[in-house]
């Protein structure tokens, strides 16, 4: 099974390429990177990541990303075999069409590396600000999907939806890896079941799951559904990924990644924790020892 990490702020103090470079020498698989373009000063959603959210502050790593796709650039730039990923990246808050391009010439520098994780956004203010109809999101996720995939796939295409509608138009360059790079959808268990509708988009347009669960059990469930689903619907469940999306601290040794084998699970994601480069390398290290 592989193993990955994901950087929550992969800024000039962690810069991507020290980053990747030393996790693909010491044999890591993939390289992570979060998404927030802005972040309003007063918004009215809670932050899902911030279990005492009202009472204590967001973390400040919220409003201090850079851009995803230029970190994973640099990452992929500074590598040559390590994989990276979005964890995920906001789609409503990007016109479709401009993202392609800019996904498209990822995967194509890098050789067909890029692994896209998408989400719909947890901030109202924050989506509105960037274009995206926070009630109805993803319903806007899966028009600009559907946009980026015929971008990919075709020499010419047009699209007529709510809220995309563009005449014939040409998009190049095609990503490397065909039909296009994975598109994972995350999901975090709320209570004791899974949110259903996550499952059927995954069937409908997506190609990976990008879970973060608390215990071993929750896989199971979810891959379970998965697989009635893509039954139902005519699809082979061996086309669906499942990745596993470390929380901070968890699945940080060999004994505790080995419960995801024989699941179907392919790749599971350790959360990096320190925010410097000496630091990251020297957690990337201790790591490694752990879990490789």
């Amino acid at each position: 099974m592989k193993v990955g990490v994901f950087s929550i702020l992969p800024d000039a103090q962690a810069d991507p390429a020290i980053v990747a470079k030393h996790a693909e020498d010491l044999g890591f698989a993939s390289y992570w990177v979060p998404d927030h373009i802005i972040l309003p000063v007063n918004y009215s959603t809670p932050y899902p990541g911030n279990p005492k959210s009202g009472t204590e502050p967001d973390p400040d790593y919220l409003w201090k990303m850079p851009d995803p796709l230029i970190a994973l650039m640099r990452a992929a730039t500074a590598t040559t075999h390590l994989e990276v990923g979005t964890g995920v990246l906001l789609v409503p808050e990007r016109n479709p069409l401009h993202l392609a391009k800019e996904i498209a010439s990822l995967d194509s520098f890098s050789g067909g590396r890029f692994h896209f994780g998408i989400g719909a956004g947890w901030n109202k203010e924050e989506s509105e600000m960037l274009g995206g109809d926070f009630e109805h999101r993803w319903t806007q996720v899966r028009e600009a999907i559907e946009v980026m995939k015929a971008c990919w796939t075709a020499h010419d295409s047009e699209y007529h939806g709510k809220y995309y509608d563009y005449p014939p138009l040409r998009c190049y360059p095609k990503p490397v890896q065909r039909p296009h790079p994975p598109i994972y959808l995350g999901g975090i268990m709320f209570g004791d079941e899974w949110a259903k509708r996550v499952f059927h988009r995954i069937v409908r347009y997506g190609d990976g799951w990008l879970p973060v669960v608390h215990k071993v059990a929750q896989v199971v469930d979810g891959r379970d559904q998965l697989r009635a689903l893509c039954e139902t619907a005519g699809r082979d469940p061996a086309t669906i990924r499942i990745t596993i999306f470390g929380a901070a601290n968890q699945w940080r040794t060999r004994r505790e990644i080995a419960q995801f084998e024989g699941l179907g699970v392919e790749q599971v994601i350790v959360w990096i924790t320190a925010r410097a480069c000496d630091e990251i390398k020297r957690e990337l290290d201790a790591l490694a020892r752990e879990v490789l």
